[in-house]
């Protein structure tokens, strides 16, 4: 992918969605040991991808926060608070909004550019502002369930009108 791209772009309004989160706070280098801590708890709550959507909250652009400083949630669909557990699961929502929404289809290694695309070209040209929300990501099917490069994302920009 290079600067040029032009990703479709889909405006969608998103209905609130009541989500578990790992939060990942430190170096991105650190984040398997949350993922596997959040896999353990769903898996111990009988919540698998397959019943229970996945999503990523993305606070910082890895390139430019300090590795201690990074934030990254790792989330799940729920349908009542979380209980008290070891793993330090927490109860949050995704508020109801619209939304910039692109599908991505591959590996994890070119979201960087989309969500560079929707906030440096798409954003300035497309008459909204951001709400109060990081922007998203629904893994739709991931590794090891499909292949790499058949791995399904939706980068989700929760955005308003000006």
């Amino acid at each position: 992918m290079n600067d040029e791209a032009n990703f479709e772009v889909e405006i969608i309004d998103f209905t609130q969605i009541q989500v578990a989160v790992k939060e990942h706070r430190g170096s991105p280098q650190l984040l398997g040991k949350s993922i596997q801590a959040f896999i353990a708890w769903r898996k111990m709550n009988k919540l698998p991808p397959s019943i229970s959507r996945t999503f990523n909250f993305l606070y910082d652009d890895p390139h430019s926060t300090k590795p201690d400083d990074h934030r990254f949630d790792l989330c799940c669909a729920i349908q009542s608070d979380v209980g008290e557990n070891d793993q330090g699961i927490v109860t949050k929502s995704i508020p109801a909004g619209k939304c910039a929404k692109i599908r991505h289809i591959g590996s994890d290694d070119t979201i960087g550019t989309i969500v560079t695309y929707l906030y440096s070209q798409w954003l300035p040209d497309s008459g909204f502002e951001l709400r109060d929300f990081p922007i998203f990501l629904e893994r739709v099917t991931f590794f090891p369930e499909v292949a790499e490069h058949e791995m399904i994302t939706d980068i989700y920009l929760p955005i308003k009108s000006p």
